[in-house]
């Protein structure tokens, strides 16, 4: 399916939950010198310009990106969001405004090393033609194709070190079983892989299905998080709340993004909540 198109959603809460993720675990491999190659398997456009017509329709960056940006200098204490900030602050194109918010190839390429490799799939036509303008490192690869397959084709791969965000639109109810199948037969491959996997919380409770698979696959090591804006209501469509898988989680980054959830999670509304675990010890 080709529907989806994430601009009109940049910024939300749910994209702060993940991109901070995949901040911190970024920040935490790079401590190590041997050569990554990160995997994006949905890329999407890159970099989101919060005037476009799209991200206006919705403007859910109001309830996402904006109050962090705001609080910004309240928010320095904490070392994992003044980094994470600092960093959204470089994509700004008038100073001290928030008017662009960066999608996760920008994420993961901005802080790419000459022995790294970035390899970026997309199956959107339209969504490919945006990326494609989006200026990136020569490492970068940019790949018209089905991330989900794209993975597993590209396997094992040359560095020592692998990551991989998994972030579908979830938009087929196919997709949560699909994207165990992919995880578990991607880690059987390259099982020092670090995994990341987004997924939505809806009233349908579907994620469960996804989550029971990789620990029915007998997958180790699988840490959970979610941050939820409001608990779920029955007959209520749209998603409450934002899911984090991460498969290999680098020691101590639970609490690490803990502490940066904890401070976070007020400035979304009354109501929200967020919740860390060990889906499935090591």
């Amino acid at each position: 399916m080709l529907s989806y198109q994430h601009a009109y959603h940049a910024g939300n809460f749910a994209d702060v939950h993940k991109h901070l993720t995949l901040f911190a675990v970024i920040d935490h491999l790079l401590r190590k010198s041997s050569p990554i190659t990160y995997i994006d398997t949905h890329a999407g456009r890159g970099i989101y310009p919060l005037a476009a017509e799209e991200t206006r329709k919705l403007q859910e960056y109001r309830q996402g990106v904006a109050p962090l940006w705001q609080a910004r200098q309240a928010l320095a204490e904490e070392p994992l969001l003044h980094a994470w900030l600092v960093s959204l602050g470089r994509v700004q194109q008038r100073d001290g405004e928030l008017d662009h918010y960066p999608g996760s190839p920008w994420w993961l390429a901005q802080r790419l090393r000459p022995e790294d490799r970035l390899r970026l799939f997309e199956l959107h036509p339209g969504e490919l033609d945006h990326l494609a303008r989006q200026h990136l490192p020569d490492n970068v690869r940019r790949i018209h194709g089905d991330g989900l397959q794209g993975l597993l084709q590209r396997l094992p791969v040359s560095t020592p070190r692998l990551c991989v965000l998994v972030d579908p639109s979830f938009e087929r109810k196919s997709e949560y079983a699909e994207v165990a199948k992919a995880v578990w037969s991607a880690m059987r491959k390259a099982r020092h892989a670090v995994m990341l996997v987004w997924y939505p919380l809806l009233p349908a409770g579907r994620h469960r299905e996804l989550l029971e698979g990789l620990r029915d696959h007998g997958l180790r090591k699988i840490w959970c998080s979610e941050l939820s804006l409001r608990e779920p209501v029955t007959d209520e469509r749209g998603m409450y709340g934002s899911g984090m898988l991460v498969v290999n989680l680098p020691w101590g980054l639970d609490e690490r993004l803990a502490a940066a959830m904890a401070r976070i999670t007020p400035l979304l509304g009354d109501t929200a909540t967020y919740r860390d675990e060990w889906w499935v010890a090591e």
